[in-house]
Order: C-alpha cells, then sequence, then structure tokens
C-alpha cells in the first residue's frame, strides 16, 4: 500500500497509459504481483456474473446492479473509512468521474447480459480495453498482442455476432468503451487516494446514481432475504474483490498491459458460464481461449523484460 504522499506525488495515469510505463519499474520478481491481482480479480468478476445472470429473474438487471454497487459501497466504506478531508478540487473530480464511470459500465453489461449469453457479452465488451491498449502504447509489440488478442475475440463470438440480439450487443459495447474510461481513471484514482479510499468514495457515488434506477424496475424484490443474500455475494465478487485489486494492480502496472490482460475475460466468462450456468465450450471457443491467453502471455512477458531492462539499466 501506499502512503498519501506517494500517491499524490505519483504521474498521472494518462502518462503511464500513453508511456507504457509505470510508475515504478518491476523488479525480478514483481510483476508477478500485479499479474496475480488481475488474474485473481477476473475470476472473481466472471463467476460473479455468472451468479448475477442467475438472479436476474428474480429481480431484473437493474435491481442486481444497485444491490451490487449499494452493498460495495457500503463494504468498502466499513472496511476502508476513506479520509473526506485534505483532497484537491481535482481530486473529487476524478473521483466523481470513476463513479460515473463505473456505473455507467455496470449498468450497460447488466442489459447486455439480460439479452445475450454471457461469453458473447464479456467477448465483445472487452473489445474496449483492446482499443485502449492499441491506442495508448506507443510499442510495436502490443500492437501484435492486442491483435492477437482480438482474433480470439472474434473467434469466440463464432466468427461473427449476427444471431445477437442487437440491443444487447449495443449494451456490450457501450459497457466495452465504459471499461476502457474505468481502466484510465481507475489508475488516475489509485494514484491520488491512498490505500482503497479513492474506490470506496467512487462506490458510493456509482451506488447513489443506481439507486432510483433499481428502485423503480424492481421495488420491494430488492428486500427479499434470498435476493439480498445472492445480491451481496454479486457485490463482494464482482465488484468489492475485483475493484480493489485491479487498482492495485494498476499502481504496478501500465494502463497498456492492464488492457491486454484483460483479454483473458472472455476466457474465464466462458469457463464460468459452463460451471454455473450449464454453457459447453466447442473446438472453436477453446481456439479462442488459446489465444487470448497466448496474447496476455506475450503482453506480460514484454512488460517483464521491459522492466528488468530498466533495473539493469538503473
Amino acid at each position: 500500500m501506499t502512503t498519501p504522499e506517494a500517491a499524490t506525488s505519483k504521474p498521472s495515469a494518462s502518462t503511464a497509459a500513453t508511456s507504457g510505463t509505470s510508475d515504478a519499474a518491476p523488479g525480478r520478481g514483481g510483476s508477478l504481483g500485479p499479474v496475480g491481482l488481475v488474474l485473481a480479480g477476473g475470476l472473481s468478476v466472471q463467476f460473479g456474473g455468472a451468479l448475477a445472470v442467475s438472479l436476474m429473474p428474480r429481480a431484473g438487471a437493474l435491481g442486481i446492479v444497485t444491490l451490487r454497487l449499494a452493498v460495495a459501497a457500503i463494504v468498502l466504506l466499513v472496511i476502508c473509512r476513506p479520509r473526506l478531508r485534505g483532497h484537491s478540487r481535482t481530486d473529487w473530480g476524478t473521483v466523481l468521474v470513476f463513479g460515473v464511470t463505473m456505473g455507467a459500465m455496470n449498468g450497460l453489461f447488466y442489459q447486455a447480459v439480460d439479452r445475450i449469453p454471457l461469453g458473447p457479452a464479456v467477448t465483445l465488451e472487452v473489445l474496449g480495453p483492446l482499443a485502449l491498449s492499441v491506442v495508448a502504447s506507443r510499442r510495436a509489440i502490443n500492437f501484435v498482442w492486442a491483435g492477437l488478442a482480438l482474433a480470439g475475440v472474434f473467434l469466440l463470438g463464432g466468427g461473427g455476432f449476427e444471431s445477437l440480439d442487437p440491443a444487447g450487443v449495443a449494451f456490450a459495447l457501450s459497457a466495452g468503451a465504459m471499461w476502457a474510461a474505468y481502466i484510465v481513471f481507475s489508475a488516475r484514482t489509485g494514484r491520488r487516494f491512498p490505500q482503497a479510499d479513492g474506490l470506496a468514495l467512487a462506490m458510493v457515488v456509482a451506488a447513489v446514481l443506481f439507486l432510483p434506477l433499481g428502485i423503480a424496475e424492481s421495488g420491494t424484490k430488492l428486500l427479499d432475504p434470498v435476493v439480498l443474500g445472492l445480491g451481496a455475494a454479486v457485490a463482494v465478487m464482482s465488484s468489492v474483490l475485483p475493484y480493489t485489486l485491479e487498482l492495485l494492480a494498476l499502481r504496478r502496472m501500465p494502463a497498456p498491459t492492464f488492457a491486454i490482460m484483460m483479454s483473458l475475460e472472455p476466457a474465464i466468462a466462458a469457463t464460468a458460464g459452463f460451471l454455473v450456468l450449464d454453457q459447453a465450450l466447442n473446438a472453436m471457443e477453446a481456439a479462442a481461449i488459446a489465444l487470448v491467453i497466448a496474447a496476455s502471455m506475450g503482453a506480460v512477458r514484454t512488460q517483464t523484460r521491459r522492466g528488468r531492462a530498466m533495473g539493469t539499466a538503473a
């Protein structure tokens, strides 16, 4: 964890994203830390998403999003007890935008999985981080990894998405755009606030924005004990754990590398869909998983080599 002084003295996320460097070069084994955090966060969020899909018939998409954000906000406030004083107007602006982005990303994605299967929804959504990795990175090799991951993404979609509900596709693509913005503002928030304070405050913003929508759609269904219990589990698995882990990872991993690693999400989602929702994988989907894993491993290997080279030069 960083101290407040260290957090505020770090360069902005936009600088890290465009330069392709992290604020601290990883050591020989240091890169395994952020990589492990990203993988753990991905597993948590996708299995939480599968649980949320199974809960939607009880409370609706907006109701589940509201429960997820509200419970996550309460848990993070209790754990983090964020300090409200001593922050600049820019700090608060960053948290506000991060919260709006987080809420929009969740709402759009859950509207997507309410209309199309989980695997294709995540496959389309991950195009946002992939686009970020290409735009933000100045290293030619990252274009190779992004292209390989993109091939896997479309292969996982069966070579096309024509059979899917158009509204669901539009929601998933819009969620992907918000996911790319989430990566940027998560990194920026992590550098402006100590520990997970900024995440807790941003989660409150997202929860407040969605509360009227959830009440309007689901009403008293949100008070059902089963819905509350499963909604709390979704909140912990899909928000509290992954967002905290990703925020910590982005303090030590450049945004382009993080964005390419997000191409693992369709593979994790397909696995979660198989185990939780009984959605089987075919040979093409298995090949797609191999491609996105290869792309992510390549991105991590490139970053590790660069970190070692920087450490040797220093």
